[in-house]
């Protein structure tokens, strides 16, 4: 069964949310969601997002912030544009109906992350991202041209591929039509046809044995776009944020915003100390890289699962009610933050790296764009800036949408397109063959190509892996489609990426760190 829209969405994210708000009025748009449209890697931020909202602050500090925390390898262009254009579409989210929080005065209240050299985080407390969900999905639910699909996973981009079209022809000749989509509930693949597609897929998180992503974070788009033949960059960049709450067993990790930091709060090791100026000038507000390593370091000298962040010393009561979520969330493992400390340990928390677009959101293959944690702009180079990526998501959603419906009219629909044939296939007898197997990736990815990489250890991991490949994909030719098999099959493509790309990579710079090169200085 075929279904036809101008406009497909796949992922329901801030940047496909704003997105298909504004193709929506010029046609009509279906918003695809694996699980429930609010089951989000936006859902999850916490912090909040950046913008240049008031003096001393200006475009220049947000741009020179973000470059330096790259570590120079930033597009600039790119970050000029974000940036500049940000404020812009902050004043559009509020009118969608997202509340930031104020100061008495009625001025935004704004907070500090590691890396801004002033105050630009606007905020919901520390549920900033929730709170941009909600405020969206009242607007996309309620939108007539706008049909949503809940629990429909996208198995595999439709594209010349399937029309037996591309012999040896540039890249720029791919097309995309659309998508087949597993509806999750009755197990059947349909084929989505659109005239545009968008990816707002997020990240793969999942990839590693201890993450802050949900349980849908597992590549799946930038798996989809490299099967088609498409341009991937800069999976060697994965941001591990430095601190998530220590629970063992919980599965994401619990995110400890580092807007707490900004507030005040202090790293401490097991024995009380404070370490992060041994490493950097900016002590506990360095970028995320520098202070992921040096959690990482500090955890292997002493022999410790963790480490320590201390708000003990802040106001009780301001620190509660800037962070009420987190209060309760230690509480409820009881832990009082404002006598206690809270125990952190580094997580797999953003891929700085993805699916390769231009300025205005487009892919290397026709008719496909891509926003959000899944593409790869060029504004975050080796180290995301924090509270960067939910306004790079709506600025290049924005720009995205503006492009697509001014070439809606160039875009027809694809005829002939081959139903998806399960035929001969069965559901695999043994799921513990698919479970194991996945393990073994989150364990060959934490342990090899971690916080801290080697060549030995990127030639190991690229050996196990492989032997995971073979077996997942003659697996995959005799089973049915199911959501197991095919994330299980999008986190090794994934893995694939972020091996090679660091294997390529002959230096340590940002986010990826390797023993066998010298370190690039960030420090600037």
């Amino acid at each position: 069964m075929d279904k036809k829209y101008d406009f497909l969405v796949i992922g329901s994210g801030v940047g496909g949310m704003s997105f298909a708000l504004k193709a929506a009025e010029h046609g009509t748009v279906c918003m695809i969601s694996k699980a429930e449209m609010d089951e989000t890697n936006t859902r999850y931020a916490q912090g909040g997002i950046a913008a240049v909202t008031y003096e001393p602050d200006s475009y220049e500090k947000h741009v020179k912030d973000t470059l330096v925390a790259g570590d120079h390898l930033c597009n600039e262009e790119v970050v000029k544009m974000v940036v500049r254009e940000a404020p812009e579409q902050i004043s559009e989210m509020i009118q969608w109906g997202t509340k930031f929080d104020k100061q008495s005065s009625g001025k935004y209240d704004l907070a500090r992350e590691g890396g801004h050299s002033e105050h630009r985080i606007l905020h919901h407390k520390d549920n900033t991202g929730q709170e941009i969900q909600r405020a969206l999905s009242v607007q996309v639910r309620k939108h007539p041209k706008i049909e949503l699909l809940e629990n429909h996973f996208a198995v595999d981009l439709i594209t010349q591929h399937h029309l037996g079209k591309l012999v040896k022809r540039h890249l720029t000749d791919i097309e995309c039509y659309g998508a087949y989509v597993l509806n999750l509930e009755t197990e059947q693949v349909h084929r989505i046809l659109s005239k545009t597609t968008l990816l707002a897929s997020g990240g793969a998180g999942n990839l590693y044995s201890t993450t802050t992503n949900p349980t849908i974070a597992t590549g799946d788009g930038v798996a989809m776009v490299y099967r088609a033949k498409g341009i991937i960059e800069n999976m060697e960049f994965v941001q591990f944020h430095p601190t998530s709450l220590y629970n063992p067993g919980e599965s994401p990790s619990y995110l400890i915003t580092e807007a707490m930091r900004g507030y005040g709060g202090i790293l401490r090791n097991q024995l009380g100390e404070k370490f992060m100026n041994k490493y950097d000038s900016r002590g506990s507000l360095a970028p995320r890289d520098v202070v992921a390593r040096a959690i990482d370091n500090e955890m292997k000298v002493h022999g410790h699962e963790f480490v320590y962040l201390d708000t003990t010393h802040l106001s009780g009561s301001e620190l509660k009610a800037h962070f009420p979520n987190i209060t309760e969330k230690c509480h409820s493992l009881g832990i009082n933050i404002t006598r206690d400390l809270i125990p952190v340990v580094p997580a797999a928390h953003y891929m700085c790296g993805g699916v390769k677009v231009d300025m205005d959101g487009q892919t290397w293959i026709k008719r496909l764009y891509a926003v959000g944690e899944v593409s790869s702009t060029g504004l975050h180079g080796a180290n995301r800036l924090a509270s960067n990526s939910l306004i790079e998501a709506i600025v290049y959603a924005d720009r995205a949408a503006k492009h697509a419906v001014q070439h809606a009219p160039e875009c027809k629909y694809a005829d002939q397109i081959p139903t998806w044939d399960d035929a001969g296939t069965t559901h695999p007898e043994e799921m513990v063959l698919i479970t194991q197997n996945l393990k073994e990736v989150k364990q060959i990815m934490s342990n090899y190509v971690g916080i801290v990489r080697s060549d030995l250890r990127l030639e190991r991991a690229t050996a196990r892996l492989e032997i995971i490949y073979r077996e997942t994909e003659e697996l995959y030719k005799k089973s049915k489609v199911s959501l197991r098999i095919c994330q299980l099959r999008n986190l090794i493509n994934v893995g694939y990426l972020v091996i090679k790309m660091a294997h390529a990579r002959k230096e340590s710079r940002g986010l990826h760190y390797n023993l066998d090169y010298p370190r690039r200085g960030n420090q600037d």
